[in-house]
């Protein structure tokens, strides 16, 4: 109703001044009449009521469009409806129809079942094996053929044919006839810079793989073989470098029957320089005073023999009397005076026993102090890396058992180390002791003589008896 009142509104506005021109002239320049106005709402008026009737009978059509649509959709909501009905008869039909072909299969199988119950086990343990293979370089696609038979014997819904059972036989016998032989060919390998080159490969059996002296390892998620970051011990490396140096004959080989996991474990096992870094400081210093006490006994051990030679010599020759060895020193110190009576003669030759005896003997309380300090500092550098263990712990847990038992065979270097040098050097130690107490025990037998032979020429007892200090 409000938009009628307008458009009314708007047609008087619009036919009134022709209204008003048309009756009264003179009048307009003047106001709005109301049979202009009345004249111009009756005109509105008629407009509108055309507009409706055009805007009802538009709707009426539309109307009937949509009763005509509607009938068509219930028409095919019904034949729908008849179709799932019929579809749901036919599911019910074919899923018993299902069940008793099932029931007869099973049935008709009987032991067939348990064969496909070998054959998805080998198919599945021979993907495995195979995955991990370094044949799989060699020969690839298998994986997925057996993966696709493994899966179907699983779900056992139609027989295996014999081409796929003799396949699955082929390659197994493949790969045993593989683990025998030595195959060299041209592969791309991942240096450890990261570089991708072709390179001349040797396979070991199923064991190993070399290029130039070095093993290679299998990545079978990529299906690369990889330089390893660090090669074994030197003695495990006989065989690839007898290989790369194109060698015949019998080569020595480490075969790793697990297939690489073993050398990589080779590989992070640290060699005897990085045992030794790890003791630290302590380690070096122990190491610097076992090899300041090999040599000082090794040195001590060279002059005690020359001494004893020159002694020996000396003893040989006594109508040559000289002054280089110790017994020639006690001789003359034995004929400086004839006339010295045997108590004066004994104190003299005790003295000139024990003036040698500081010369013999010199640098053994050195050793006997490597030998004692090595293992405490090895106890040292144990605790103090215990500590920061047992720190490391504490900050990191010890959910890691790697972490723990790595720190306590770091701790433990020291230990040995200290044992590995006070053990030689105790020995040496007793070994120098050894030499310079026969020495002395040589020159107090020496010195004893004289006495007996003074004592002898003049007719009266002895009385020399060396201290136990003096040896």
């Amino acid at each position: 109703m409000i938009r009628c009142a307008r458009s009314w509104v708007a047609a008087a506005a619009l036919l009134l001044p022709l209204s008003l021109q048309a009756q009264d002239p003179a009048a307009s320049d003047g106001a709005m009449t109301l049979q202009g106005l009345l004249e111009a709402v009756r005109v509105g008026r008629s407009l509108d009521q055309e507009a409706n009737q055009e805007r009802l009978q538009r709707f009426a059509e539309d109307r009937a469009q949509q009763t005509e649509l509607l009938a068509q959709i219930r028409q095919r909501r019904e034949s729908l409806e008849a179709q799932s009905a019929s579809m749901e008869t036919d599911y019910e039909e074919n899923d018993l129809l299902i069940g008793e072909l099932e029931e007869r299969l099973q049935q008709r199988m009987g032991s067939l079942k348990e064969l496909f119950g070998v054959l998805q086990q080998v198919a599945s343990d021979a993907q495995a094996q195979f995955h991990v293979s370094l044949t799989e370089l060699e020969h690839p696609g298998r994986s997925e053929f057996l993966i696709d038979f493994a899966g179907r014997m699983g779900q056992a819904n139609r027989l295996p044919e014999i081409a796929e059972i003799e396949r699955l036989w082929f390659e197994l016998q493949r790969e045993m006839t593989e683990s025998g032989r030595v195959v060299s060919t041209s592969r791309p390998v991942v240096s450890r810079e990261g570089i991708e080159e072709d390179q001349p490969v040797t396979r070991i059996g199923l064991f190993n793989a070399v290029a130039n002296g070095q093993y290679l390892q299998f990545i079978p998620e990529t299906q690369r073989l990889v330089e390893f970051s660090r090669q074994p011990a030197g003695r495990y490396l006989g065989g690839p470098k007898g290989l790369a140096s194109g060698a015949s004959g019998t080569l020595p080989f480490a075969v790793d029957p697990v297939r690489g996991q073993l050398l990589e474990i080779l590989t992070q096992a640290p060699d005897l320089r990085e045992r030794v870094a790890q003791g630290g400081p302590i380690g070096y210093t122990i190491i610097t005073l076992g090899v300041a006490g090999v040599l000082l006994a090794l040195w001590r051990l060279f002059v005690l023999y020359r001494e004893s030679l020159v002694i020996r010599r000396q003893l040989k020759n006594m109508g040559d009397i000289r002054d280089d060895n110790a017994v020639g020193r006690i001789v003359w110190a034995a004929r400086e005076d004839e006339n010295l009576d045997v108590e004066t003669l004994e104190l003299r030759l005790g003295e000139a026993v024990l003036n040698e005896v500081p010369r013999i003997n010199r640098h053994l309380p050195m050793l006997k102090i490597i030998a004692a300090v090595a293992p405490l500092m090895g106890l040292l550098g144990t605790v103090t890396g215990m500590i920061v263990t047992f720190q490391a712990i504490t900050l990191f847990g010890a959910g890691d058992p790697r972490l723990m038992a790595g720190g306590i065979s770091q701790a433990l270097i020291t230990t040995v180390l200290g044992l590995c040098v006070a053990i030689p050097v105790l020995l040496l130690h007793n070994l120098v002791q050894g030499r310079a107490r026969g020495i002395t025990e040589l020159l107090q037998q020496r010195a004893v003589a004289l006495v007996a032979e003074r004592a002898e020429s003049r007719g009266g007892p002895t009385g020399f008896a060396p201290t136990s200090e003096a040896a």
